[in-house]
């Protein structure tokens, strides 16, 4: 079990859809309880070894985004075991964690804090960040000013720039600009070539999941559907999504 870096077992992750009415007849409606259960992950198990690379693939819907954000801890599965065997996590996602009324230089040290780095820590690193995110002075301006591309430049500096265990990636390679994607898919491979560190990530781009992955989970309706090697799996799914 030591070269396990991640472990998942018997995950369920269940939520109810909230009609278009207010939050207050959401709550507290009687027929609240009718509510249709959505079942998004479905008793899915997989383990992830230590400086492994794993793609996830599906169609939209299939759950995938949903198991990652429970692995790295956003918010709790209904059933099931996620042991990340001691080993630091970061999900790098578009806007996940940030908040929108601050700046991205302030977003940088409370992102950075919540995964356990001190404010010191961050402030060493800041300078790199804000380099990689190449934003400009959006840097001091409130997120809530930004374009999806600017989050997505920002939260990849910043997870890619900090020095975690595990890393949860979540379509943020397949957003930004063609320049900002060269940068991210060469840091990518640069992470790729530490073999201490261990990467998960959700995408439908298959070219770069076969470049880059040693495995691929293939998710399909939140029912875990098949594990393989990258390119047997991914042109699988392939032939199936084109169907």
């Amino acid at each position: 079990m030591d070269n396990i870096a991640l472990e998942v077992k018997d995950l369920c992750i269940d939520y109810r859809p909230l009609r278009n009415v207010s939050i207050y007849r959401n709550l507290f409606s009687k027929d609240r309880k009718k509510a249709k259960i959505v079942h998004a992950v479905k008793n899915v198990s997989f383990e992830v070894k230590k400086g492994e690379i794993v793609g996830i693939i599906g169609k939209n819907g299939s759950g995938k985004s949903t198991m990652l954000n429970s692995i790295a801890g956003v918010f709790r599965p209904d059933k099931g075991v996620i042991d990340l065997h001691g080993n630091s996590v970061a999900l790098m996602a578009i806007g996940v964690g940030f908040n929108d009324q601050v700046s991205g230089r302030k977003n940088i040290i409370l992102s950075g804090m919540l995964l356990g780095f001190k404010y010191e820590e961050m402030m060493e690193k800041m300078d790199s960040i804000i380099e990689f995110a190449d934003i400009g002075d959006f840097i001091d301006m409130p997120v809530r000013t930004y374009s999806s591309g600017m989050k997505s430049k920002l939260a990849f500096a910043i997870t890619a720039n900090l020095e975690t265990d595990i890393m949860l990636v979540d379509e943020v390679l397949s957003v930004g600009d063609a320049a900002f994607k060269k940068k991210s898919f060469a840091k990518m491979k640069e992470l790729i070539l530490d073999k201490n560190k261990t990467v998960v990530i959700v995408s439908h781009d298959s070219n770069t999941l076969k470049q880059m992955c040693d495995r691929i989970i293939w998710i399909h309706e939140g029912n875990l559907k098949k594990i393989g090697k990258a390119e047997e799996v991914l042109d699988e799914y392939n032939e199936f999504m084109n169907k």
